[in-house]
């Protein structure tokens, strides 16, 4: 970083990601700069690529080549998120659909 505040890339002052990383970086006392806010993955992921900032994204939608530069750049951890999935669908197709969601973000390599 060399002095400079931590470029970010963020969503929306709503949202909750958004709000725990912005308070660890202020609890590790990391000067942080907003550069780019998004309306979603895609755009965040979009400023991201193009090399603008960093941000904090679930692994399984980080978007292609970007890497996770926490350890290195010594940024402060952020805990794994938890995901709960409710329904009443009784359908079998849609229950199998369910259960490869539930498979896939179980198998994600976290």
């Amino acid at each position: 970083r060399g002095g400079e505040p931590l470029r970010l890339a963020t969503f929306s002052h709503t949202c909750g990601i958004r709000e725990l990383a912005v308070r660890r970086l202020e609890d590790a006392g990391i000067a942080w700069q907003e550069v780019f806010v998004g309306g979603g993955v895609h755009a965040v992921a979009a400023a991201v690529t193009a090399g603008l900032a960093v941000t904090a994204l679930l692994y399984r939608v980080k978007p292609a080549g970007a890497i996770d530069v926490g350890k290195s750049m010594k940024l402060p951890s952020l805990p794994l998120a938890q995901v709960m999935l409710h329904t009443n669908v009784r359908h079998s197709r849609a229950q199998a659909v369910l259960r490869t969601v539930v498979a896939a973000m179980k198998n994600d390599g976290r």
